[in-house]
């Protein structure tokens, strides 16, 4: 009480008080009675630095704390995010007790969605990359081979997509830099001959077709492939599409046993609101994202902090860190 009103004067309060490792944090006001306004600086004497005040080698400043729930949400409406998931990230980071905008948004982040990254190594099914066309499923497979491989596994590459002009030799080429031997197969028998040499492999990985979600007769064939053995289906999408209809796309190959979303050119998209719609109404675990064209720089796992960074602009994270430092927060 004697650190607050040697900074605040003896109107001021405690409105809170909360423990945290190595000391404790004090929230503090000024009693709403009228106080005689300071006498302006002598123009003979320098301004000097509000005073800092230290316990257990912490410190802290007399500065405004960020408004947390309204910096989230000026956040998620940049990033174009439906009102409904805005609502309940809002109203969970509404009931947290922290001043780091990254936890709280993290912290519902995590609450809300789930995260399920790839693996590095073994896996008990084959991976099928699917979705629309152009969402970069070659590309991806093409960085999971590479991860693998300079990992020193084990992996087999197959390709579906013996249709769309250049479709195997695109894939062809990356495999032939990892000298590794792709298999194109064209129907369900093939497939399943395909996977049955794939012995002694640590993964196996599946490109296919891009499938128009709303075209009964690709979905159908897609769906006989995927039953063609025991496979995951992971569904890859771009980022930066409209959140409704990316919801919608997201919603048709989850009927085809899609759970996992991996989300390619982050590089190339600044309002990733779509990705949260995506996730939440076709209820998908967020695996892995690409933010690069680079085959040897691969994918990056997803997880709530990660997100989070992903969303909030890096000016606030900058100031975060600098609070952190300084003491400026607890």
């Amino acid at each position: 009480m004697r650190l607050v009103r040697d900074a605040l004067g003896d109107d001021a309060i405690i409105v809170a008080t909360r423990e945290e490792e190595g000391g404790v944090r004090l929230t503090a006001a000024i009693d709403d009675v009228e106080q005689p306004l300071p006498p302006p600086p002598s123009s003979h004497e320098p301004e000097q630095e509000p005073p800092a005040y230290g316990h257990g080698g912490r410190s802290w400043r007399r500065e405004p704390e960020i408004d947390i729930v309204d910096l989230i949400s000026d956040t998620l409406t940049r990033h174009g995010t439906p009102a409904g998931i805005c609502d309940r990230l809002l109203n969970t980071i509404a009931t947290y007790d922290t001043g780091d905008p990254v936890e709280a948004l993290s912290g519902a982040l995590d609450s809300i969605f789930t995260f399920k990254p790839l693996p590095h190594g073994r896996a008990p099914r084959p991976f099928m990359l699917i979705g629309p066309p152009g969402a970069g499923k070659t590309l991806t497979v093409a960085k999971l081979a590479a991860r693998a491989t300079l990992g020193g596994r084990k992996v087999g590459v197959i390709t579906t997509d013996t249709v769309r002009a250049g479709g195997v030799d695109q894939l062809a080429a990356f495999t032939k830099l990892l000298k590794l031997k792709l298999l194109a197969v064209e129907d369900t028998d093939a497939l399943a001959d395909a996977l049955g040499v794939q012995r002694g492999v640590e993964q196996v990985l599946i490109d296919s077709a891009g499938r128009n979600p709303f075209d009964p007769d690709d979905m159908n064939d897609l769906g006989d492939l995927l039953n063609a053995a025991d496979l995951e289906p992971v569904l890859v999408l771009p980022a930066g599409c409209d959140a409704a209809e990316a919801a919608e796309v997201g919603s048709a190959f989850r009927e085809l046993g899609a759970r996992r979303l991996l989300l390619t050119r982050l590089d190339m998209t600044r309002r990733l609101g779509s990705l949260l719609a995506i996730a939440y109404e076709a209820r998908l675990s967020f695996s892995d994202i690409s933010a690069t064209p680079q085959v040897a720089e691969g994918l990056s796992a997803l997880d709530p902090e990660s997100l989070a960074r992903l969303l909030l602009p890096s000016s606030v994270q900058h100031a975060t860190r600098s609070a952190k430092q300084t003491g400026t927060f607890s």
